[in-house]
């Protein structure tokens, strides 16, 4: 058990480095503003509720603060908001883009309604904006998801009181060098300034630990704790049944990647019917014309299923369903024999994972996993996860995996659930000690 104190004044060096870091941030806002008024062309929630982004939301009185930075992060997290909630402590959630806020919003509705939990923007990582923020939500612990190591963020919770806890954390072996750098430079690692790091594997708690955090715990990944919707899954069967065809789901496909899934269904002898599910709203009309140029015969999610996912139309000539909706993942999984997670054939990494092996799917990437490297590494081990050399070895590999019946991925997934549990045990004994 780790004890949640917020550090102490950061060493002189670093003071220096955070005086810098914030000097550029500020002198770099004009460009952010900038950034978020291009944005808020296409979605423009990215420009409401600007006054939050300066930590100058509505008051709101927090057991938990909770960042998450977007759609995944909060997807993520919900099992753990679900336990700290139905504990009955009340709860603030924190996000950069449009897509987290939503998202909360559509998980933890009636908790909104019922004035148990709030959602904001979080405040641009300048320390008075997060000053402003701890002074009207006054948490009692903070829960930061995934790699968020804002500086101003963690020395403002610092000041507050706030114990931030890093959760989900990890150091990709990519992000390592890097990050050793910046401790060499600095002197101190924003990292080692939290009060404790909930690691998602002993290997990424080692890492922590070499950047100096001490107060460290390899307590897992909360994404294993995320309970299928009942009547999606329901919904993926039927919808399995109407087809009577091999399905493979390739799912949160970035761009850059479609050529590569595109040329490798041709090279299928016999391809199956493909759920295909680009990762962001913009590419969903782009994806529908690519996939129709490059001579697939396509519909659209909206244009066959209704709002319960009923079929309202017929499948029969259809080669790629496009799901053009969000928050239905699971549905899309469902009927897969084999499911390709997108961003593993690009720089950028991986996906997620650890959904499609929670429906026991044999899931099959691209060679850049660093994005994933918890659970990738031991998922690969365990003979559920299938990573791909190159483009040219997916035809191959898809053709082998959609054969295969038998594949361990649901006992894997069984075997590294329970870390929101795990969180929530120390959270409760901290917020027990406080009230």
């Amino acid at each position: 058990m780790v004890s949640l104190v917020p550090p102490k004044a950061a060493p002189p060096r670093y003071r220096v480095f955070l005086t810098l870091y914030a000097l550029l941030l500020r002198a770099g806002m004009p460009v952010v503003w900038r950034y978020f008024r291009k944005r808020a062309v296409k979605d423009p929630a990215y420009m409401e509720h600007a006054e939050e982004r300066r930590g100058q939301g509505a008051a709101f009185k927090a057991d938990v603060w909770l960042h998450a930075v977007s759609l995944g992060e909060m997807t993520s997290a919900a099992p753990l908001v679900r336990t700290i909630l139905d504990a009955g402590y009340s709860v603030v959630t924190t996000h950069a883009t449009p897509a987290g806020r939503r998202i909360a919003g559509e998980l933890f509705g009636a908790e909104v309604d019922s004035g148990q939990l709030a959602i904001r923007y979080a405040p641009l990582d300048l320390p008075g904006y997060w000053d402003a923020f701890f002074a009207s939500t006054t948490p009692s612990v903070g829960l930061v998801m995934e790699m968020e190591f804002w500086p101003a963020m963690i020395e403002a919770a610092a000041r507050a009181g706030v114990p931030l806890c890093l959760t989900n954390a990890q150091v990709p072996s990519k992000s390592q060098v890097r990050a050793q750098r910046l401790k060499t430079l600095t002197g101190t690692h924003p990292v080692a300034r939290a009060a404790a790091v909930f690691a998602k594997s002993p290997r990424m708690a080692e890492r922590f630990k070499a950047l100096g955090q001490t107060q460290v715990l390899a307590l897992g990944e909360t994404r294993f704790d995320i309970p299928p919707p009942a009547h999606q899954l329901a919904a993926g069967d039927n919808f399995l049944a109407a087809l009577k065809r091999p399905v493979a789901t390739f799912a949160s496909v970035v761009e850059g990647e479609e050529e590569t899934y595109i040329q490798a269904l041709k090279a299928i002898a016999v391809p199956p019917f493909v759920i295909w599910v680009p990762r962001a709203p913009e590419l969903f009309e782009p994806t529908v014309t690519r996939l129709s140029e490059a001579g697939f015969r396509v519909a659209r999610r909206s244009e066959v299923l209704d709002a319960d996912l009923n079929l309202t139309g017929s499948l029969e000539n259809i080669d790629i369903l496009v799901g053009n909706s969000f928050g239905e993942m699971f549905f899309y999984l469902q009927p897969a024999n084999a499911v390709v997670v997108g961003g593993g054939f690009v720089e950028k990494g991986a996906h997620n994972v650890i959904e499609p092996l929670a429906l026991g799917k044999p899931v099959v990437t691209g060679p850049h996993v660093w994005t994933i490297e918890y659970p990738a590494v031991e998922a690969k081990a365990a003979g559920v996860l299938t990573v791909c050399d190159g483009p040219e070895a997916l035809p191959s590999v898809l053709e082998a995996v959609l054969d295969d019946q038998g594949n361990l991925a649901a006992a894997f997934h069984g075997e590294n659930a329970g870390a929101s549990a795990r969180i929530f045990e120390i959270v409760a004994a901290h917020l027990k000690e406080r009230s």
